[in-house]
């Protein structure tokens, strides 16, 4: 049975760069590609970042229950197909969601042992830094993107690791570990030398092994909005 690994994180937190980096790394593990409605941005491909659809077309999917989660965001639909699971089972590899959280909660629950990843930006400031240099959003969506950041990250304790992606190579390494680490402790096989520091990495992002890493970070973001910046 496929290995279903979810990874939620802030927009601008480096999450989509990640999920790149390991799908090099990383074999037998296939990635699902979101349905959307929202347009796609001037870099973006239909069928490569998205699937771009119509809201006729995405309500037609839904009413056919064709995802495994679907949610509204800023105004637009966003979705897994149920398909991309099916046919990851039938070539025998895992997959990989890249979704948010309203959607990485409908999947814990309709989905047996998901291993879930939370990704978070080292604090505020460098959140707020990265979503403006990506050079994409009007400053009122930056607002609103910082806002609902501080929201998601309140729901970091849901989820099983939780990895700061401060050093891109580094955060990059750590997600590689906690995927293949899940994979040797689901096969009971006795771990190696590398796999055993591997195993080790994965268990220091465990969320109870995480959480006063966790805590400097939602402070930062509590100060900035008391501040209403």
């Amino acid at each position: 049975m496929s290995i279903v690994y979810i990874v939620s994180a802030p927009s601008g937190s480096g999450k989509s760069t990640l999920v790149a980096e390991l799908l090099k790394m990383v074999r037998n593990l296939d990635f699902s590609i979101s349905y959307t409605t929202r347009p796609p941005r001037r870099t973006e491909h239909n069928r490569k970042e998205y699937f771009f659809v119509s809201r006729k077309e995405f309500e037609a999917m839904v009413v056919a229950d064709e995802f495994l989660e679907y949610a509204d965001v800023f105004g637009n639909y966003y979705g897994t197909a149920r398909r991309f699971l099916r046919e990851a089972e039938e070539r025998g590899n895992d997959l990989l969601l890249d979704i948010d959280v309203q959607g990485a909660s409908q999947i814990m629950q309709r989905i047996p042992d998901p291993v879930s990843i939370f990704i978070l930006p080292p604090d505020w400031q460098t959140l707020e830094s990265r979503l403006r240099n990506r050079g994409l959003d009007s400053e009122a969506v930056i607002r609103r993107r910082l806002d609902t950041a501080r929201r998601e990250i309140e729901n970091y304790s849901k989820y099983d690791y939780i990895l700061v992606n401060n050093l891109l190579e580094q955060s990059a390494d750590q997600l590689k570990d906690i995927v293949l680490a899940e994979r040797l402790q689901r096969s009971g096989a006795k771990p190696s030398g590398e796999e055993a520091r591997r195993l080790a990495t994965a268990q220091a992002c465990r969320l109870e092994q995480a959480r006063d890493r966790v805590q400097p970070i939602l402070a930062s973001f509590h100060l900035q909005m008391a501040k209403g910046t």
